[in-house]
């Protein structure tokens, strides 16, 4: 039986009704990992009813035997997709990627090498790779690449004391930019909760705390698709889906102790930041919501945050997003609602 280490990566696919568009995702895997025998990937279809999703995910199996692994579930959701695929990876890294995204083959095969290379020198285990994405936007054809070269040393393995400088407040790591070693995925228990959307942040938030080495390439990476009609991050159906939003945050809040200042200092001040952000996108989904208990709703998250660690809630509450987000009156109100839009117009993230 294979082992972690048979394979340098796994990348997983989730795919739910995906016939429309899955193609092109699992082409450019197939084409990255083309004469390759140390790479898989799992197209995991969960419980697809309205296409022919799995009859597609078997084609590319038989067409490519030993590389692409075709997966039939019954319906839990993308996280119990990357459930199944981190159960049933034999790669020593794991990288998911959606079925209406893609990467770019260039620069999947330089992770590739890079990953053989650092596993062939046999020195410390490498515990996440960072790689650039691209939002790719299908309404006027626009596309933005995020980096992180201002923030992490280049091609070579650092710590989080090394970082050049803290993230601007607008920007994070997203599933789109991280690999995780896959036996640190599993030593820290991670399993994402089923039939929820957002558990991405989940994903990329929860191990932070167990990574001790880094690696940055300044590759475009990853292609995100914004703008398909129906998307899980549109906005309607973002503000739709606001318990489940919420849910993420409250898991998020419960799911990691930041370390102390005293350990690891330039990760705590990160993991504040994320989860500021996390804390934004919660209010403002709240407060965009047609619910009669929209502003409880808001509240209610918030202390959930006061609740597990007064000291984190009073550094995010008393932040200048924090004060933004917990303006009360009806001109405040407005007020939040023109700046997340603003913001929204201009980094184009739903």
């Amino acid at each position: 039986m294979e082992t972690d280490e048979d394979r340098i990566i796994t990348f997983v696919v989730p795919c739910y009704n995906s016939a429309a568009y899955m193609d092109r995702c699992i082409e450019s895997l197939v084409r990255a990992a083309e004469g390759a025998s140390d790479v898989e990937i799992l197209v995991i279809d969960d419980g697809s009813a309205e296409d022919d999703t799995l009859e597609r995910a078997l084609g590319w199996q038989r067409r490519h035997p030993g590389l692409v692994r075709a997966i039939h579930q019954d319906n839990g959701g993308h996280g119990e997709v990357i459930n199944t695929g981190l159960a049933q990876a034999r790669g020593a890294y794991f990288k998911v990627v959606d079925s209406d995204d893609w990467v770019d083959v260039d620069a999947a095969r330089a992770v590739l090498a890079r990953l053989r290379e650092l596993r062939a020198s046999g020195g410390v285990p490498l515990d996440m790779l960072v790689a650039n994405y691209v939002y790719e936007h299908e309404s006027d054809g626009t596309r933005l690449a995020v980096r992180y070269v201002r923030e992490f040393p280049q091609n070579r393995v650092f710590t989080w004391d090394d970082m050049l400088r803290p993230f601007p407040p607008w920007q994070y790591m997203m599933m789109h930019s991280v690999v995780y070693r896959t036996a640190l995925l599993r030593a820290c228990g991670l399993r994402l909760p089923a039939h929820t959307f957002y558990v991405d942040e989940i994903f990329v938030y929860a191990p932070l705390p167990h990574v001790r080495t880094i690696l940055y390439l300044d590759v475009d990476l990853y292609h995100y698709l914004i703008g398909r009609a129906g998307q899980s991050v549109e906005e309607k159906v973002m503000t739709a889906r606001v318990d489940q939003q919420l849910r993420v945050g409250r898991i998020k809040i419960d799911s990691v102790d930041i370390p102390s200042r005293a350990e690891n200092r330039k990760l705590r001040r990160y993991m504040i930041g994320d989860l500021t952000i996390t804390m934004c996108i919660c209010t403002a989904f709240s407060i965009l919501s047609d619910r009669p208990d929209h502003l409880q709703l808001r509240d209610d998250i918030w202390a959930h945050l006061k609740a597990h660690d007064r000291r984190l809630w009073h550094r995010i509450r008393w932040s200048f997003i924090g004060v933004w987000c917990n303006l009360r009156t009806p001109l405040g109100l407005r007020a939040f609602v023109w700046g997340y839009h603003k913001m929204q117009a201009k980094f184009k993230f739903n």
